[in-house]
């Protein structure tokens, strides 16, 4: 009886450390997909403030943002959110094109994406536009 009541312990024991290792392994799992839905959303950000145009360049212009974007699923499940703002930097002459013509009007977007279990990801994206000198 005794020795019956040990292996009992033992197979419990066993069980529930197997039982743990399971539920960290599903969390960790978990987190990497949450991770991976904001890094995906801050790439919707950028694609989005990319195709918003039209880019004002110069010292008088605001940043251009994209406010706080929830995204749902088809069920309408909280995926989660993205915001995403635009900044011009400077405005450079172009290699190979005339300098007297045409100018390189630098800008920035940064977008922050925030899903579930507090992941975020914040991704940054430089490209410039070739355009009239105005600068």
């Amino acid at each position: 009886l005794v020795i019956g009541l040990i292996l009992l312990l033992v197979l419990s024991v066993l069980a529930v450390s197997t039982m743990n290792s399971a539920t960290f392994g599903l969390t960790m799992a978990g987190n990497t997909q949450f991770t991976e839905n904001a890094f995906q959303l801050a790439e919707t950000g950028i694609e989005r403030a990319i195709s918003n145009g039209p880019f004002c360049a110069g010292a008088a212009c605001a940043a251009n943002a994209i406010a706080n974007t929830v995204v749902t699923d088809a069920n309408g499940n909280t995926i989660g959110n993205y915001q995403a703002n635009t900044v011009y930097q400077a405005c450079t002459a172009k290699d190979g094109y005339s300098e007297d013509l045409f100018k390189a009007y630098h800008f920035r977007i940064t977008s922050t994406g925030q899903s579930a279990r507090g992941a975020q990801s914040q991704n940054t994206q430089e490209f410039f536009l070739v355009g009239p000198n105005g600068c």
